[in-house]
């Protein structure tokens, strides 16, 4: 791969992350604090968890692809409770640094081998488009939480 060919996996890339980002405030905006953090049964997410989870997930995956180290809490991601403002902040911010890295993303980024915390390495095209894959199936997740929010008795 070229260096030009780079430049389109990346804007490509930026594109799809850049819309889950844009799919999950339209999903936040006008919703209270209860609903945020509401989880439909013991064992599962809110709709905060979700959003923390995935950009904690995605901010450490771009960031590997890079060969940049990353300090992750991944376990606090799991108990974040917050607001439809401070969300969107958060979505806000991952734009920001998405765009950072993606703009500085290399032929080599994106075809050499790259390790993630204690995974397999795997080439970084790799890493990126399964980590839009989890980004969408939380998406998705947050879709459904909302329904069933809205839908009880």
């Amino acid at each position: 791969m070229d260096e030009a060919a780079a430049r389109t996996v990346a804007t490509t890339i930026g594109a799809l992350f850049h819309s889950v980002h844009d799919e999950m405030r339209k999903q936040v905006r006008g919703l209270d604090h209860g609903s945020i953090n509401w989880k439909p049964l013991p064992l599962a997410n809110s709709i905060a968890v979700l959003i923390v989870h995935t950009l904690g997930s995605e901010r450490e995956m771009i960031r590997a692809v890079r060969k940049l180290t990353t300090e992750r809490d991944r376990d606090a991601e799991f108990k974040a409770e917050s607001d439809a403002e401070d969300l969107v902040a958060l979505l806000d911010q991952a734009d920001r640094e998405l765009g950072e890295h993606l703009g500085a993303l290399t032929a080599a980024d994106l075809t050499e081998m790259r390790p993630r915390g204690d995974r397999p390495p795997k080439p970084g095209l790799e890493w990126l488009a399964s980590n839009y894959g989890h980004a969408r199936e939380h998406l998705a997740q947050i879709e459904l939480t909302k329904q069933l929010y809205d839908s009880r008795t």
